[in-house]
């Protein structure tokens, strides 16, 4: 597949870029997405949920009544989960979320989200750029000139580039990340992946360990 390559103001360039096929188009699993997405959101839940057992709750533990006569159910005390105010029965606890997955499928899976997005039509590749001060306005110019300003974007960088991050660190809808870093939920979660000719190469050296 070529693609075009775009400027930073949105006119085209005379170039044309080929996206490599073991990458951007391979047959997809969308069971390898599925975990890796899972991977990724259960990895950033923080687990501290809590609730009081019986045990934990504040009250007296005198036995209500007596076990037997008073034609009613047993009781012990008063932080029973079947009172008012008791504790409560198989609450949550914290607990870690992570759990691991084989290099090779989260490979697969990204290059299965990156075949996807190529298929929709949405990857754009841009011109080697970078700005010389931080400013929003410049990252905010970018989107405009490519008709993206209210879509979801993510771009990708061949490397850290400070004034690129900072620049798009305020607007909610845009996220930059290097290629070594690019995940699958940042691929599908965004409307345009958008990425620099230099970090094509960057790209096809991570994918293709």
């Amino acid at each position: 597949m070529e693609l075009e390559v775009y400027k930073i103001d949105g006119s085209k360039t005379a170039k044309k870029v080929k996206l490599d096929d073991a990458i951007f188009n391979i047959e997809p699993n969308d069971h390898a997405i599925y975990l890796d997405v899972k991977q990724h959101l259960a990895n950033k839940r923080q687990g501290t949920h809590m609730a009081k057992d019986r045990c934990l709750v504040s009250g007296s533990t005198k036995k209500l009544k007596r076990q037997k006569g008073t034609g009613g159910a047993r009781a012990g005390d008063i932080n029973s989960p079947v009172f008012i105010g008791g504790g409560r029965a198989f609450g949550p606890h914290p607990r870690d979320y992570s759990f691991k997955l084989n290099k090779k499928l989260k490979t697969l899976a990204r290059k299965s989200a990156l075949t996807y997005k190529a298929k929709d039509n949405g990857i754009l590749i841009l011109e080697d750029f970078t700005f010389e001060a931080v400013k929003t306005k410049n990252y905010v110019e970018l989107l405009t000139a490519l008709n993206i300003k209210d879509k979801k974007t993510v771009l990708v960088l061949p490397e850290s580039d400070n004034n690129i991050y900072l620049s798009s660190r305020n607007l909610q809808n845009s996220k930059v990340v290097k290629a070594s870093n690019l995940n699958t939920y940042e691929i599908l979660n965004a409307a345009n992946v958008l990425i620099l000719e230099s970090s094509l190469e960057e790209i096809n050296k991570v994918f293709s360990k």
